[in-house]
């Protein structure tokens, strides 16, 4: 873990305000809530780059989760935010690729929730797995200090 609190440098951070509408019964975030929040953190790393939903359609590509795995470490309420942190930490530059997520609360840093999603490029025109293209190949890249922390960790 780095001198930030971050599992891995150079992470993407995307902020979210929990609200009345994330809670379940017990008053704290919904466990889904954490998925749908992972996923806007994936949508909002992909528009950070520069690329769109039309690009997508242009490129006839998309990536699809084929697994992931979660980990919910602490609570949040209403009123809290959250940093959630984005890393591309596998990619075979062809059809495969990894993303990994830390959310922290803000108010005290806490590590409240960690996925590891395992994703599949395909073909938007016939749902098959299909080649990532240049802009996919680009945005599903591994950074380096990423790559070396990782390797370290080995």
């Amino acid at each position: 873990m780095s001198e930030t609190g971050w599992d891995l440098p150079d992470p993407y951070i995307h902020r979210i305000a929990v609200t009345e509408a994330d809670m379940d019964a017990f008053g704290h975030a919904n466990n889904a809530r954490y998925l749908e929040w992972a996923d806007a953190a994936a949508w909002t790393h992909w528009w950070a780059k520069g690329y769109s939903m039309d690009a997508c359609q242009t490129e006839d590509r998309g990536i699809a989760i084929i697994r992931t795995e979660a980990d919910y470490l602490g609570h949040v309420r209403v009123g809290d935010e959250l940093d959630c942190a984005v890393w591309i930490t596998q990619s075979d530059g062809r059809l495969r690729a990894e993303r990994r997520y830390q959310f922290k609360r803000v108010k005290d840093g806490m590590t409240v929730f960690r996925a590891l999603t395992k994703v599949v490029c395909f073909q938007l025109s016939t749902g098959r797995p299909a080649r990532m293209t240049r802009i996919f190949r680009e945005h599903y890249s591994v950074l380096p200090s990423v790559a070396e922390a990782l390797a370290a960790a080995d």
